[in-house]
């Protein structure tokens, strides 16, 4: 066009605001004194009006440069745009002489480029092919300003006319829209910045240090660009299409870029090189970085996973095939449903997929790479003009949005007079058809994009979009984030970057990326869907972080989803798992054994092969560790199938009794072998150990302590054979190794607290005791509270079997053995009244302690045991089947014990079930046999009330003086 702009004008639409229209044209008419310049402005005042009216950023630089805005409609719009770029290419000195200029030549461009687009005179191409050309032209500009500074500084010594550009070896490359002439009319502008060392360092000057210099030129460059000053600015600057900008420098080495490519690099990223152009600096070197990374981009052959991988670019959107309606209002016209964003990305992944044999299909612009694949068979015609139509108008209304005031924004506004001064702008004089027009045309390309993959696996979410290509967080991508739960969406987003880019062994091969590609969705929605996503996603990452390898773990939780359901699961409800997970990631291997959903006393191969590694290690801490790594894999075993009831509370109470009976006999003889290491063996002498309370009734949970005593015979003056040790000191060692070996800390964790207080004399007493002591000791010195403990005394190992046996016979002998007027109910109730007094219970949640809690049942089944031995009658450890007579008892102890189990396989300390999340206090309710967690919250008031009353009748309040 080689007629003036304003002869060719035409207006875009109505006036929106009549006033400010005539406010606008008496304020721009006040400088018009040239007559020749006022019927030039009169004529062209109707296509400007509108704009001027819904503009208020058009309308103040026609206000601030009135001869900008003549010239700019005096002269043919291709001669201005000439003009505009000449003037940029030739300006001279350092940023402080180009910071004013540049900034009204981009006010002069902006203006130019609006009034040419509105007014119907420039096409999409011409309007984003006129803000390319400027950005490239400003920014190199810039370049040589910077350059010039560092040169008056002594720091770059190359010629200023050095054909490599202002500094040899530095070249930048135009990315995203702006490399492919594609620039929005208020968008930053996408640059990577590389230098290469072999040009850049004989250009410095000595000790000049490379990298810090580049950086220190970047940041300068970038000030000179987006620093804002009463002029403006000119482009936002955003550097991060780097290689892993989080972890790299601004100016990244391109070496070190290219090591990173061919390493690393993601499928999203050869995406963007497919608009990648070397415009900045060492244009040369750039062109060389772009032919080296050809390979990188445009691979020849990919394997069946590759192209999954890559057509999950645009998979990750959630995409609606039903044609359902999008509002208008709000609308993100480029990253939302219906979007810009929807049509490049099926665009870029056929690319990326195909280009590798067919360079036609390498096009970067968008609307030809549609054509290359339609030409080429890959889409159809129908589908090539739809969309090709769609991005068009989604461009033009994205640039009207933007020229309201120059925000860097995508979104429709919500406010309805907003909305109506950009259907002003697109020609539309009523808001309603408006409206209607963008949300068919986003339901169009939904639909349109949904077709284009129907039928591949989904790797969005019902919860939404979860896209986490590019540099920064989708927005909504962030939306869906926090629709699940998450209280920090960006953290959790920039977390599953970092996972994407290979920051951890799990994703560090081609093939972890592109298996955790698949897995990200689902492990998000599986997260969202317990109700307590935060908790879940960082208990997961720590153990995600941990894996070695993540190729196998990845393709098992495809593969078998109710396991990785599982595994997610225990990330939100069971901390104390997802810490063993998390520590030791080999722990799920004991999830893959077919043995893990069976009971642990079904199958005795886990406890058989435990006592046969250890008494097959060399030495006493290699037995140690070979225990404490069986004895985790079944601790997580129990506590799993616990969480997911598969076990009872009665069943898990013996699997975790049967798992610690296993550890002390394996390490039993393993404390033994060291004694007589130390000290020698010790002839004619047996040792049995014993297990009292939880232990000794075979109803451990996961917290529980061990309470144990050793009980030995020898002779009176049998000594060991190198030490000399008497057997009281021989079988005190043997009893200190074994609490040594159960509850010491070794590289492979701890087994169990030790607890030897409950043996006889314990406060002054030897920590090994003769039988015949033992026997010594309840005839004349036990309290009444001891003999209570000793009814859940059990005989767990023995070096002889004989001997165990005749402890057992012993200890029973003892509980057998008439009192005559022995107060014992009188005593229980007095003890348990201290406890009440110096132990209260710690709140509703407090199991143990509470009146009607689990103590009140165990003091009433204890004394119920003693005085059926007294009765020669047959005795028990259970406390359910002590209590076997007394159902509200039973029911508390057993609902208490039910919660316990639960709690404890969950959790390292007290929770109060009340602040954790509903997905737990379902499972909770569950376990326990109710609907929901009110019904438990009710049962539980209730039958503690039903068993504290049982207890008052069974073990009734004494007076004082009783």
């Amino acid at each position: 066009m080689s007629q003036p702009l304003a002869s060719g004008l035409v207006p875009c639409g109505p006036v929106v605001d009549a006033e400010a229209a005539d406010r606008a044209r008496e304020r721009l008419a006040e400088p018009a004194t040239d007559a020749g310049w006022l019927p030039t402005f009169d004529a062209a005042w109707p296509a400007l009006a509108p704009v001027f009216a819904a503009s208020p950023y058009l309308f103040g630089l026609a206000r601030r440069w009135p001869d900008r805005l003549r010239a700019t409609l005096e002269e043919p719009p291709e001669q201005r745009l000439a003009a505009i770029l000449s003037v940029t290419e030739t300006l001279t000195g350092g940023a402080d002489d180009l910071r004013a200029p540049l900034r009204r030549l981009k006010g002069e461009l902006h203006l130019l480029t609006a009034l040419a687009d509105l007014g119907g005179v420039w096409d999409l191409d011409q309007v984003t092919a006129a803000l390319s050309r400027f950005a490239d032209a400003s920014v190199n500009a810039a370049l040589r300003a910077v350059a010039h500074d560092q040169r008056e500084r002594g720091k770059l010594v190359s010629a200023s006319g050095d054909p490599r550009g202002p500094v040899p070896g530095l070249f930048g490359l135009a990315m995203g829209k702006h490399g492919a002439f594609e620039l929005n009319y208020s968008s930053d502008i996408d640059i990577s910045l590389f230098w290469e060392p072999e040009a850049l360092i004989p250009a410095l000057a000595d000790g000049v240090e490379p990298q810090r210099f580049v950086d220190r030129l970047a940041q300068a460059l970038s000030t000179l660009m987006q620093e804002r000053t009463g002029d403006g600015y000119v482009f936002r600057v955003d550097l991060r299409l780097r290689p892993d900008p989080s972890s790299t420098p601004p100016v990244v080495a391109a070496p070190t870029a290219l090591a990173y490519y061919e390493s690393v690099g993601q499928n999203w990223e050869r995406a963007a090189f497919i608009k990648a152009r070397a415009m900045l600096g060492d244009v040369e070197a750039g062109n060389g970085f772009l032919k080296a990374l050809t390979p990188f981009i445009w691979r020849r052959s990919l394997d069946y996973p590759a192209i999954l991988d890559i057509q999950s670019i645009k998979r990750q959107i959630h995409v609606h095939k039903t044609g359902e309606g999008l509002d208008a209002a709000g609308a993100n016209l480029k990253l939302g449903r219906g979007g810009i964003r929807e049509i490049e990305f099926f665009a870029q992944t056929q690319q990326l997929i195909l280009g590798g044999r067919d360079p036609a299909l390498r096009s970067c612009r968008t609307i030809d790479a549609l054509a290359a694949l339609r030409d080429a068979g890959h889409v159809t015609p129908e589908a090539c003009a739809e969309l090709t139509a769609a991005y068009i108008e989604l461009r033009g209304l994205e640039h009207r949005v933007q020229m309201l005031e120059d925000e860097q924004t995508h979104s429709l506004p919500l406010e309805p007079a907003a909305r109506t001064r950009v259907a002003a702008l697109a020609g539309d004089s009523d808001l309603a058809a408006f409206d209607a027009r963008v949300e068919a045309l986003l339901v169009g390309v939904n639909r349109r994009y949904g077709e284009l993959f129907e039928g591949e696996e989904a790797l969005s979410s019902p919860y939404g979009s979860l896209v986490f290509t590019g540099v920064e967080n989708d927005p909504e991508t962030l939306d869906t984030l926090a629709r699940m739960g998450f209280s920090e969406p960006a953290t959790v987003a920039d977390t599953i970057r970092s996972w994407h880019h290979g920051r951890i062994p799990a994703t560090r091969t081609a093939r972890g990326r592109e298996l955790f590609t698949r897995l990200a969705p689902r492990l998000l929605t599986a997260l969202a869907d317990t109700g307590a996503a935060d908790a879940a996603f960082r208990r997961f990452a720590v153990f995600f972080s941990g894996l070695s390898g993540g190729v196998q773990v990845q393709a098992l939780f495809l593969a078998q989803p109710k396991l990785f359901e599982l595994v997610v699961g225990v990330m939100a409800f069971a901390p104390r798992l997802a810490r063993t997970l998390g520590r030791y990631p080999a722990a799920l291997d004991s999830m893959l054994d077919a043995r893990f959903t069976r009971s642990i006393e079904e199958e005795t191969g886990v406890v058989g092969q435990m006592a046969l590694d250890a008494a097959a290690a060399p030495d006493f801490e290699t037995a140690m560790n070979v225990v404490r790594r069986v004895h985790r894999e079944q601790m997580f075993r129990i506590g799993v199938q616990t969480l997911t009831g598969r076990v009872g509370p009665e069943e898990a109470g013996r699997a975790y009794t049967t798992l610690a009976d296993a550890c002390l006999r394996a390490l039993a003889p393993a404390a033994m072998a060291e004694t007589v290491r130390q000290g020698g063996a010790l002839s004619g002498g047996a040792v049995a150990v014993v297990a009292l309370g939880k232990a000794g009734s075979s109803e451990m949970t996961a917290s529980s302590d061990l309470d144990l005593m050793t009980v030995y015979d020898a002779p009176a003056d049998a000594t060991s054979d190198a030490k000399g040790w008497a057997a009281g000191v021989f079988y005190s060692r043997f009893t200190q190794r074994l609490i040594a070996a159960l509850s010491a800390h070794t590289a492979e964790g701890g087994l169990y607290e030790v607890d030897m207080r409950l043996r006889p004399g314990a406060a002054k007493g030897p920590v090994s005791l003769r039988l015949s002591a033992v026997e010594e000791y309840y005839a004349a010195e036990a309290d009444t509270w001891e003999f209570m403990a000793l009814t859940r005394a059990r005989v767990v190992w023995a070096d002889e079997a004989d001997f165990g046996a005749r402890v057992a016979s012993s200890l029973e002998g003892i509980l057998r053995r008439p009192r005559p007027g022995a107060p014992i109910a009188a005593d229980a109730r007095r003890m348990r009244d201290l406890m009440a007094r110096e132990r209260s219970g710690q709140g509703d949640w407090d199991l143990k302690l509470v009146a009607g809690g689990q103590v009140d049942a165990e003091f009433v089944a204890q004394v119920r045991q003693l005085r059926r031995a007294a009765a020669d009658e047959s005795l028990t450890v259970s406390t359910l089947e002590a209590l076997a007579d007394d159902s509200a008892l039973a029911e508390a102890w057993r609902l208490q014990q039910a919660l316990s189990q639960m709690l404890s396989a969950a959790f390292d300390d007290r929770p109060d079930p009340e602040q954790e999340p509903e997905g737990f206090q379902r499972r909770l309710a569950e376990a326990a046999g109710f609907e929901h967690f009110d019904a438990l919250k009710a049962a539980l008031v209730e039958r503690r009330a039903a068993a504290r009353a049982a207890f008052e009748q069974a073990l009734p309040a004494v007076r004082d003086g009783e």
